[in-house]
């Protein structure tokens, strides 16, 4: 047996890995590459070029990996005359294939997929630091819910008292400490004498005629400022969606289907409004509430 035994039947040598190796060094690059973009806040095409190499050299070196290194499969040759070989031709045989056959091709192989893709993975990974921290329960409660109860305040951040408003009267209000917030924003009225909030168990929300609803539309999210008080309707302006104020601002009218949450309110030792809790539902249009 000699050196023909190790050489294909058209004359062409063994194939060889650098193909493959070559693409996962160029993804495992890419992958690199974009851990520095990121880093130094690159444009957007550098980020897009740097996931470019790091799949497509993946890619690469899968494709020619199968299509050069693995059996193809459905080759039929005729069976040759197998002549038993003596010990000394073995020896000889083992010989030329430790010298012709890269032993480790295999494993070198390997190491280089497991580096590329696990570079990239890990690149893939590396945003995930932008995120900030976990909303938790942000989405669902209001600085209106803190302890200890918190004062009504306007957007200028002054106090309220229940006589700063007229009958019929309405005012922006926001927890003390947080004026401008864009979840707590609240609409306070005055309602005219003798009238009471209809709602079963909300009579004790309402101070010295003063009743109060966030003011985001569960709708959309627009901001419900219009008061009526001929009809003791609230009114929103972006899709005219009417919430009934005396009956705990149910919807009456629009797309909206979900009533205002109302605000419990309470007066501290000085004669201030103040927050009893947060709203008993979620403000705004709560899509994360539905199933």
């Amino acid at each position: 047996m000699d050196r023909r035994a190790l050489v294909s039947r058209d004359g062409a040598s063994a194939p060889t890995a650098v193909a493959p190796l070559v693409g996962f060094a160029v993804a495992a690059l890419g992958a690199v590459g974009f851990v520095v973009a990121y880093v130094v806040d690159a444009a957007p095409a550098a980020y897009g070029a740097a996931l470019l190499c790091a799949f497509g050299g993946l890619g690469f070196g899968l494709v020619t990996w199968a299509h050069r290194l693995m059996p193809a499969g459905g080759r039929v040759e005729p069976r040759e005359h197998m002549a038993v070989a003596t010990a000394e031709e073995d020896r000889a045989l083992a010989t030329i294939r430790g010298q012709t056959e890269p032993l480790p091709r295999r494993r070198l192989l390997w190491g280089a997929f497991l580096a590329a893709t696990g570079a990239t993975g890990a690149a893939l990974l590396v945003p995930l630091g932008s995120l900030g921290p976990a909303p938790h329960d942000a989405l669902r409660r209001t600085a209106w819910g803190r302890l200890p109860h918190p004062r009504v305040v306007d957007e200028n951040g002054r106090s309220v008292r229940p006589g700063d408003l007229a009958v019929g009267e309405v005012l922006t209000v926001f927890p003390a400490g947080d004026p401008g917030s864009a979840n707590a924003q609240t609409v306070l009225i005055r309602l005219p004498d003798g009238v009471e909030v209809q709602s079963p168990g909300r009579q004790e929300w309402v101070v010295d005629g003063l009743v109060a609803y966030s003011k985001l539309c569960t709708h959309a999210g627009c901001p419900v400022g219009l008061y009526v008080v001929e009809e003791q309707q609230l009114f929103c302006p972006c899709h005219q969606s009417a919430f009934a104020v005396l009956a705990g601002a149910v919807a009456t009218l629009g797309p909206a289907s979900r009533a205002l949450p109302q605000l419990p309110l309470g007066l501290d030792r000085d004669g201030y409004l103040i927050s009893l809790g947060d709203f008993p539902a979620s403000v705004g249009p709560g899509w994360w509430t539905r199933p």
